[in-house]
């Protein structure tokens, strides 16, 4: 993205506009200017610019003043402020409110372009990931977590007091129960949820491109190193750094991260010299970690070193619970196209009694297949995958497979099918208690028993 990045530069002063365009189109950069908050404001209407590069004490307008400004009409913008040495507490403030960060007079163009580079990462890495982006333009209101279960209710109440710290998290569920959501609602219960959140994918990074994708390189550094990169470290310096399927970690690069962990600093690949980082470092896996430290192929030091707060994530099938809310949320996003708003009580019993092998995941891909197929305004049980209505994939867990415990699977299975049908009956009658029961053909009475043995109250579907 560097060649091609649009920067506007914004001072009163003549003198700093034309050093600072000076270092930025050496380095290959595409800049514009402007005298003052307005006049940058004039220019931000008529072109796009991945980054802002303006001082904070300007006539009129201030740099501060500018980036409320910039924040209000386009947050993916970044902000890059230059200050003097007495404002420093302002500049930090700012970051606070949007700012990607600041760089005190005088600088040398060292200074200036380690900076645009790592501003510059950031906003690619948005870009590149158009649903990292989406969260970031909704926010933590985009990210709520859709649960009723005690068991998922007990994860997140743990993950919100680890918030109150930076000691490491490590973050272990099968695949698709939701641990990146739980790590970037970790990161926004933090005191860095103004800073970036930085997800590293372990399993789709090259092994020989760890060392320069986390820790950056210089130009020069190996045959095809260009020009200088700013590894996801520095990306991420301030906030959190996610490492998801962290088991796929190949083993010569892990004595590199425990050092960098231990001493807060990395070397990018061809330089000499140390960078003081500090990140949040928060880990995820499906893997078994302890059987890979036993086998070999997973460092100990590092092992202990990640597992200081341990977050064990139930699978959905352990919190059916939770399946129907999920539906709704997920239909809500999903049906709107197709005109589909509410699930019939028959396809929420099919999605209750579902084993859900795939976690969240499956769950939220066999709505929008259905959405898709659907005619509205309802999601019928017709809409669902056959392997879903017949629940042929509900295969009984370990436990299930023992002698002597059919009747404990049938009861569950029951449960769940009672437990889909009344919320769907009480959300089609809007919580009225008497129509749910003239439809289900019981009396009054033993509907409410039933409701009862299921925890469920009426009150909490009525509009």
């Amino acid at each position: 993205m560097s060649a091609a990045a649009r920067i506007l530069v914004v001072d009163d002063e003549p003198d700093m506009v034309e050093s600072c365009v000076f270092f930025l189109e050496r380095a290959g950069y595409q800049t514009r200017s402007a005298s003052s908050g307005a006049a940058a404001l004039q220019l931000l209407e008529q072109e796009r610019f991945a980054l802002v590069i303006s001082d904070v004490r300007m006539p009129r307008m201030s740099g501060l003043q500018l980036l409320g400004e910039i924040k209000t009409r386009d947050p993916d913008i970044e902000v890059l402020l230059i200050t003097g040495y007495p404002e420093i507490e302002a500049a930090v403030a700012a970051i606070k409110q949007g700012a990607f960060d600041y760089l005190t007079k005088p600088y040398v163009e060292k200074e200036l372009m380690e900076r645009v580079e790592k501003a510059l990462r950031h906003r690619a890495m948005k870009e590149q990931n158009a649903g990292f982006k989406e969260r970031l333009r909704s926010g933590i209101a985009g990210r709520q977590l859709i649960y009723r279960s005690r068991a998922f209710g007990a994860v997140v109440s743990m993950l919100e007091r680890a918030a109150r710290s930076d000691a490491p998290v490590l973050i272990l569920g099968e695949s698709g129960t939701g641990k990146e959501l739980l790590a970037h609602h970790l990161h926004d219960r933090s005191t860095r949820a103004g800073r970036p959140f930085v997800p590293v994918d372990c399993a789709t990074v090259p092994a020989e491109l760890f060392e320069s994708e986390l820790f950056g390189h210089r130009k020069g550094a190996f045959t095809g190193a260009a020009q200088n990169r700013v590894g996801l470290f520095q990306v991420a310096d301030g906030g959190t750094l996610f490492f998801d399927e962290l088991g796929e970690l190949p083993l010569p690069f892990q004595p590199k991260l425990l050092r960098a962990l231990q001493e807060k600093s990395i070397r990018p690949v061809g330089s000499t010299e140390q960078v003081a980082v500090s990140v949040r470092i928060v880990a995820a896996t499906n893997r078994d970690l302890q059987q890979e430290v036993d086998d070999g192929r997973f460092r100990q030091e590092l092992f202990y070193r990640l597992d200081v707060v341990r977050i064990v994530v139930p699978p959905l099938r352990e919190r059916l619970e939770d399946v129907d809310g999920l539906a709704q949320h997920f239909l809500s996003r999903l049906g709107a196209g197709a005109g589909i708003d509410t699930l019939s009580a028959e396809a929420a019993a099919a999605l209750q009694s579902f084993h859900w092998p795939g976690n969240v995941r499956q769950l939220r891909n066999v709505i929008e297949r259905a959405c898709a197929l659907g005619h509205g305004p309802e999601l019928r049980l017709e809409d669902l995958p056959e392997e879903v209505r017949s629940g042929l994939a509900s295969t009984p867990d370990a436990g299930d497979g023992a002698a002597g415990s059919f009747q404990a699977m049938k009861t569950r299975k029951i449960a769940a099918l009672e437990n889909a049908y009344l919320q769907g009956l009480l959300k089609k009658h809007n919580g009225n208690v008497t129509h749910c029961a003239e439809e289900a053909g019981m009396t009054r009475s033993a509907l409410q028993k039933l409701m009862q043995k299921h925890g469920i109250k009426s009150g909490d579907f009525r509009e």
